[in-house]
């Protein structure tokens, strides 16, 4: 791999050679994981495909050819002249990039501009020498998705830097040769919650995952164990994120908090959704009376550093590690890491949570990959059999409802803002749609509806069922049955509405969120049902009240403490999970190509993980680990 200082030269040395005089380019510097050219020659920049080929093939980077700031028109006057060439019927929010010298052109109908994509591209980047970019704007209103806009193109001085320093981080000359590479567990041994594994080689180290425990009490249950010597985030290369959800992401800010100034990689969604459950934790947390590790500067600042990918992408992280990201079928935007150590000396995957079937909402999570020496895999459900298929899982949910609201009753589904959520608006529009159940108003409350604006952005990463709905303007989402609470009002009123309801509120666990007013108000009630949907974490009142506790100490709206009695219906149903069932890991471990020597069970809790160690010890001829937190493992 060429070093920062040699693909200057190669570049440097083939414009001197290979391209005219009139070239004109006033720097060459780093945009992260690729290396960008500015020109003031306005022909270079919008004839550049040769040339972005023959760099590729010389320096085997990815390369940009931008356009230098002074040949660029003023955004507000280059905004002007873009809405006079696109379609006045088109509905488009216009932002500037003046980090990459873009100009984002965020859609409800990105189809219709992009069957038009490469005369449009052609004539905006003539007339204005910004380089446009085509997003989906939200089907939904999404004050993250702005909230995100402003974080990113609000800073372009901070963002350029960032981008500059990472690419000198990845392509920095190596001082040593690649020898042991180790994984140590900070979080995530032999317990469901605050993802976190050491990556070491003799060159980098870089952090996988980094959360937070939704049932632990204390920082040194609740936080990854970077109190020890193990890490300092000062020497850290990278971060690499699998997905969204705060056990595996919502420790991440923390580390800016104290010096870290390196990479997040993660998927594009993956940006946002993180970034929102970020926030809300740090305003959960307030409400609680206790205080956040980090507060909004940190999470502005993660976001600033975070390198957006795509399935499939290959990107160098360090100067010995490249990555490769996979689709793990867990919510919008979950990754399987691929991560190629040296050249060819080991490479190892992490499936982050995955479920290996498809689902309503995503496709099955892959399983082929070019090598793997280690699997690192996860074991949520490894001791837990599901007993129905999916479809007889909807009938017995459906069968759930219809008792409960046939004697008159409210059903409460606690439901994750992400990935489940989603799922069940799915499912619930359909059972609706087709009389399973009775017809009878359906309440979303939380960040559920957030989360779901957000999805909306991103359907390239849902099913092909439902790309198609996206792409004939329909949105999958939305339904005359369902109707979103944004305002402590309209709450009050769902809350106090006679006879049967059914209301899907965050969080999934009851951990927090509106979900716990709710419970509040409905669990005295016998004819009420609360359907529990997603894992409960060991030590959350989820997993409480699936346990059998009845006598809840809980808060009042005015803060007074309050005895609640569970007198309500506590059912589970297990087959909408995200991860992938005992019977689904199993298979896995058959079908996974090609097969590891060596197995990392984590992310269960001990029997769950114990349990699927024996079986894989019989699948495949590997050396099988089932670690605790803090427990170092040399695989090379």
């Amino acid at each position: 791999m060429l070093t920062s200082d040699q693909m200057r030269n190669e570049v440097i040395k083939y414009f001197l050679t290979s391209v005219p005089r009139d070239a004109a380019v006033t720097r060459i510097e780093y945009e992260g994981t690729k290396l960008a050219i500015y020109t003031k020659n306005p022909d270079l920049f919008l004839e550049q495909n040769q040339i972005t080929r023959d760099l590729v093939s010389l320096i085997k980077k990815r390369v940009m050819i931008r356009s230098d700031p002074s040949i660029r028109l003023a955004p507000d006057e280059a905004e002007k002249k873009i809405r006079e060439m696109l379609p006045p019927e088109l509905s488009t929010h216009i932002y500037f990039d003046e980090t990459l010298g873009e100009v984002i052109l965020e859609t409800d109908t990105p189809e219709d501009v992009g069957l038009q994509a490469r005369s449009i591209g052609q004539q905006i980047a003539k007339a204005t020498r910004w380089k446009p970019r085509i997003l989906r704007a939200p089907a939904m209103e999404s004050r993250y998705i702005q909230t995100v806009r402003q974080f990113l193109y609000g800073s372009p001085g901070d963002r350029a830097d960032i981008l500059r320093d990472v690419g000198e981080r990845i392509f920095r000359t190596p001082v040593l040769e690649v020898g042991d590479v180790r994984i140590t567990v900070l979080g995530g041994g032999q317990q469901v919650g605050r993802s976190a594994f050491l990556l070491e080689t003799s060159e980098s180290r870089v952090l996988i995952d980094c959360g937070i425990s939704p049932g632990g009490r204390s920082g040194l249950n609740q936080f990854p164990r970077i109190d020890t010597r193990v890490i300092e985030t000062l020497n850290l290369d990278a971060v690499a994120i699998s997905h969204a959800h705060l056990d595996h992401c919502g420790f991440l800010p923390y580390l800016y908090k104290y010096d870290y100034a390196g990479p997040v990689f993660c998927l594009e969604p993956t940006a946002t959704l993180m970034t929102m459950l970020q926030l809300d934790y740090i305003d959960v947390t307030g409400k609680e009376g206790a205080f956040a590790p980090y507060g909004g500067e940190e999470v502005r600042s993660t976001l600033l550093h975070t390198i957006p990918m795509k399935y499939g992408t290959v990107t160098n992280i360090t100067p010995d590690i490249r990555l490769t990201v996979y689709n793990a079928g867990h919510i919008l935007g979950s990754a399987i890491f691929h991560l190629h150590i040296g050249e060819g000396h080991h490479n190892i995957v992490y499936t982050g949570d995955f479920k290996f079937e498809k689902t309503r909402l995503l496709d099955s999570c892959a399983s082929r990959f070019h090598r793997v020496e280690t699997l690192i895999m996860e074991s949520t459900y490894g001791a837990t059999p599901i007993a129905f298929t999916r479809r007889e899982t909807e009938a017995l949910f459906s069968n759930y409802i219809k008792k409960a609201t046939q004697r008159g009753g409210k059903v409460l589904i606690p439901v994750p803002a992400i990935g489940r959520a989603q799922e069940i608006l799915l499912v619930l529009e359909a059972l609706l749609s087709e009389k399973t159940i009775p017809e009878v108003p359906v309440f979303i409350d939380g960040l559920v509806n957030e989360a779901t604006a957000i999805h909306t952005a991103y359907p390239q990463y849902l099913t092909a069922e439902l790309q198609k709905a996206f792409e004939e303007q329909s949105n999958p989402f939305a339904s005359d049955y369902f109707t979103p609470i944004r305002t402590r009002s309209q709450r009050e009123e769902a809350t106090a509405m006679k006879g049967p309801s059914i209301i899907m509120s965050t969080s999934g666990m009851l951990e927090g969120g509106p979900v716990l007013g709710y419970f509040r108000e409905m669990a005295e009630d016998e004819n009420n049902l609360l359907a529990f949907v997603s894992y409960q974490v060991e030590g959350t009142m989820g997993r409480k009240l699936l346990k059998g506790l009845k006598d809840v100490s809980m808060t009042d709206e005015n803060g007074r403490a309050k005895i609640v009695q569970t007198r309500m219906e506590v059912e589970k149903v297990d087959g909408f999970s995200g991860h992938s069932s005992r019977q689904q890991l199993i298979n896995y471990l058959r079908r996974v190509v090609p097969k590891p020597r060596n197995i990392i069970v984590c992310h269960g809790e001990p029997q769950a993980a114990e349990s699927l160690a024996r079986v894989a010890a019989r699948i495949v001829p590997a050396k099988i680990y089932v670690p605790r937190n803090l427990d170092t493992m040399a695989l090379s």
